[in-house]
């Protein structure tokens, strides 16, 4: 080989090896300088990662602390298949890749077993895969392909933290898992449409759930780190972490056993009677404390997506429905207050005609035949034409203002919203027999809970009450943060009238009354029933009523009022009136309460009622 030769192919190999050190300083200068950038933004977000630790949202209990809405902690397992394709290639050795291969598979047939899946389901998620990328996201490997790495395939969801122990404990490669919680209702049906629900999308639907979300839900905390390549927080460049807030518990002021009391009874009517709904409320009258509300029909809280909407809806504060005869307190209540009568002043029953202010109106009709009756009479017989008379006394606007007081035509402000205000049109919009057909109920609409609260006023010396359905907010560490005291709306009786008008409603239950038979003995039984007939076309029909039983007991020392009303119960045969299918209820309940809250019994009165009074037949 010649020397010229031979030196010009060592120049060839020198002006190679200096265009590839070229080739590389050009490289990098993209690298570095031209690209530099755009890289750092993948490499960062490559690198970057922000791990959400969810808040646990609050509990819902009742006045007792007993859970009526919780939040379990559950995992939801899922597979990076790329990260056990990474371990296993990484191995460079094939007889100790061949074992690592086979230890991960025996993890994965306990795996299954403890996920409850098939084998074959779990081996298929551990099977490397992409996914679809927006093509602009994906030039970390200098081409477009629209493509990733799929690292979260998910396996199964709701995995208990003692599963997941053991299931830590496999140090499966690959797996992953993300905590989250789900809102568990442990008793199912109980107290359904108060507490509302939250969805499998985390978002509050209706009732506490909705209107105390704020408090409930907490604030998510996150951590912002960086991580190796295989997929690991490097904890030194952590950059931010902002703790986690759990939410805030409600307590409610219901009682579960009461809760609990009533919801059976409601099944009951439910079976017997298959009403369009039926409401029932119990309350404490000196501080308008809700102790237990429910309707039928009612729905499991747990499986709130098989239930129709219209189920979920509270109809004790939606529904609107003529109080009937229960709205006589209003009447009765209003002369006695403004002292136009006492309970002996008598009135003529018998006629349906009556002159009021120079016109003729005809009277409406009565359910038997009365003569003279006294007001203690009116209100214990409910006559029609009595409670008339009582309101054309005052006049119209009187009688109006009162039923105002009473709460009739107003929302009651109750704590959870969504309640209607009723119906109770202004003096100036009546017809000429509104004067005579209101005082007993019709030409009004009311919500049940409205009828509820009316009647609370009469059981605590005449003070009309915001019902109040939540009693305080705690935080986390149990601190009560924020407690709702009782709200006095207004004063719609004088004490001393109130008093009297709750011993003539325990007259209701006496031998002559409207109510006879639905008294406890030494628990004197103040209530009224309510029987109105339902518009439907646009006419009033006797087939279809609204029964209700509205009272509190003991009546010269009130602790509880409750109200039973069942709106259009089927009884083929029979009376589906306030008497026969709401006032049984009513008698039911009220033992039980007697028992279960304490209240102890009333001594026998030592002076007559009327006698007290004085006034003439």
């Amino acid at each position: 080989m010649s020397k010229g030769f031979a030196s010009h192919r060592l120049t060839l190999l020198s002006l190679g090896v200096v265009a590839c050190f070229m080739a590389v300083g050009v490289r990098l200068v993209y690298l570095q300088v031209v690209d530099r950038d755009e890289l750092l933004r993948f490499v960062d977000k490559a690198r970057r990662q922000i791990v959400i630790e969810h808040a646990r949202r609050g509990a819902i209990l009742d006045a007792r602390g007993n859970l009526l809405a919780t939040s379990r902690s559950e995992l939801t397992v899922a597979v990076d298949a790329w990260a056990l394709a990474d371990y296993l290639a990484a191995e460079k050795n094939p007889a100790r890749r061949a074992r690592k291969t086979a230890e991960e598979q025996t993890k994965r047939i306990t795996l299954a077993t403890l996920l409850g899946l098939p084998l074959a389901e779990v081996e298929k998620a551990f099977i490397p895969g992409m996914r679809p990328i927006k093509p602009e996201a994906d030039k970390r490997d200098g081409k477009v392909d629209g493509l990733t790495k799929d690292r979260w395939v998910k396996l199964r969801e709701g995995i208990s933290e003692a599963t997941y122990d053991r299931i830590e404990a496999l140090n499966v490669r690959g797996l992953t898992a993300e905590r989250v919680y789900r809102r568990v209702y442990p008793g199912n049906e109980l107290a359904a449409h108060l507490l509302g629900f939250v969805n499998k999308e985390g978002a509050a639907a209706a009732g506490v759930e909705s209107k105390f979300d704020l408090y409930l839900k907490g604030e998510d905390g996150w951590i912002e780190s960086e991580k190796d390549g295989a997929r690991r927080e490097m904890a030194q460049f952590r950059s931010r972490e902002v703790p986690v807030q759990d939410g805030h518990d409600v307590v409610l002021t219901i009682d579960s056993v009461v809760q609990h009391m009533i919801e059976n009874e409601l099944r009951g009517i439910g079976a017997k009677y298959q009403p369009k709904f039926a409401t029932i409320i119990v309350s404490d009258p000196m501080s308008g404390r809700i102790l237990g509300m429910a309707n039928y029909p009612s729905f499991n809280l747990n499986e709130y997506n098989k239930a129709p909407l219209d189920v979920q809806r509270n109809r004790a504060i939606t529904d609107q429905i003529e109080p009937g005869s229960v709205f006589k307190i209003v009447a009765a209540g209003a002369a006695l207050d403004q002292g136009l009568v006492t309970p002996l002043t008598g009135f003529d029953c018998s006629n349906p005609l009556v002159n009021y202010k120079g016109r003729e109106l005809k009277l409406p009709k009565e359910d038997h035949d009365f003569g003279r009756l006294t007001v203690a009479e009116i209100v214990s017989h409910s006559s029609n034409r009595g409670a008339a008379q009582l309101a054309m006394l005052m006049g119209e606007q009187r009688f109006y203002d009162y039923a105002q007081k009473f709460g009739f035509g107003q929302r009651t402000g109750f704590q959870l919203g969504g309640e209607e205000r009723g119906m109770l049109a202004s003096p100036k919009n009546w017809d000429g027999l509104t004067i005579t057909r209101m005082p007993m109920g019709h030409a009004v609409a009311a919500t049940p809970l409205q009828m509820h609260m009316a009647m609370s006023a009469v059981a605590n010396g005449g003070v009309l009450l915001r019902p109040q359905i939540v009693q305080e907010i705690r935080d986390a560490d149990g601190k009560i943060t924020q407690a709702f005291a009782p709200e006095r709306v207004g004063q719609v009786l004088k004490p001393s009238t109130s008093a009297l008008l709750a011993q003539l409603l325990h007259g209701v239950v006496g031998p002559e009354g409207t109510g006879a038979g639905f008294d406890v003995p030494g628990f004197e039984i103040a209530a009224k029933t309510g029987t109105t007939q339902k518009i439907i076309d646009g006419r009033y029909v006797t087939t279809h009523h609204v029964g209700s039983f509205v009272g509190f007991f003991p009546a010269s020392r009130p602790e509880v009022v409750l109200t039973v009303i069942v709106d259009d119960a089927r009884v083929p045969g029979g009376s589906n009136y306030g008497r026969a299918v709401a006032a049984p209820v009513f008698h039911r309940i009220a033992q039980q309460l007697v028992q279960y809250l304490d209240i102890k019994p009333v001594q026998p009165a030592t002076r007559n009622l009327l006698a007290m009074t004085g006034g003439a037949r």
